[in-house]
């Protein structure tokens, strides 16, 4: 899973240094669906239950499941959410990341950081004997300190050889309950987060999920092993030369 997780991140950060104004979200899934299929692996997402492409972009007030477009061009100031899943030798990898265009505003760039923040403070909870719903606490009770508000509607997944497993990981609720936590599960984590309102609708196309309220929405997702020694990040991305130093 760990090879299927690293495409996942590569093709997302080949992705993400592609982000700027004037670049369509249709010109996004063509890198994704090429570089996909080029390392000998399946696009998860295209034909699944009728989806048509090989990535989900989402924009602005689009909370996941976007469907790109050569008509949804990126302006200074959006936001995008670009979820990318794949399979591998049988075996499955899921992340996503969501990116400012450019300059974008206060709230925006809050809502990125603490939306990220928030993953991070769910993979912290991922120990064997821990509980399913700590996950989910970590989240509402970082994402609610901000005033921002986490989607009820769309939960995180089990993933392993399906691209959805059992259990279900929601980003809500309180700790303690739920499934417990053993060694080798693998979790696909995905806080969703409003500025606004928690409430989502799909619109007419069947597959995209918005604000109700047209508020901002982020989203980031990792798949993660549960390791008696701690969390594993399976889509985690390997870090620019840049940054190391």
């Amino acid at each position: 899973m760990r090879d299927a997780g690293r495409l996942v991140g590569e093709v997302l950060s080949a992705l993400a240094s592609m982000v700027a104004p004037g670049v369509s979200t249709a010109d996004l899934d063509d890198v994704a669906e090429k570089r996909i299929a080029s390392a000998g692996a399946i696009a998860a997402f295209k034909g699944y239950h009728g989806y048509p492409a090989t990535i989900c972009a989402s924009i602005n007030e689009e909370v996941i499941h976007g469907i790109p477009s050569g008509r949804r061009v990126l302006q200074e100031g959006d936001i995008i959410s670009i979820d990318v899943g794949a399979s591998l030798n049988g075996y499955y990898g899921d992340s996503a990341i969501t990116l400012p265009v450019g300059k974008v505003s206060e709230e925006a760039a809050t809502l990125l950081r603490v939306t990220e923040e928030a993953l991070y403070k769910a993979i912290d909870r991922v120990r064997p004997g821990g509980r399913i719903s700590d996950i989910g606490h970590a989240v509402q009770h970082h994402v609610e300190a901000y005033g921002f508000s986490v989607v009820r509607e769309f939960v995180g997944h089990g993933i392993g050889q399906r691209m959805h497993e059992e259990p279900q990981v929601p980003n809500y609720g309180e700790p303690g309950r739920g499934p417990r936590l053993t060694e080798g599960m693998v979790l696909a984590i995905e806080p969703m987060v409003n500025a606004g309102r928690p409430a989502v609708k799909v619109l007419a196309d069947g597959w995209t999920a918005v604000t109700r309220d047209g508020s901002l929405s982020a989203h980031f997702e990792h798949t993660v092993a549960v390791r008696a020694d701690g969390p594993w990040i399976l889509t985690a991305r390997e870090v620019p030369v840049a940054a190391r130093s």
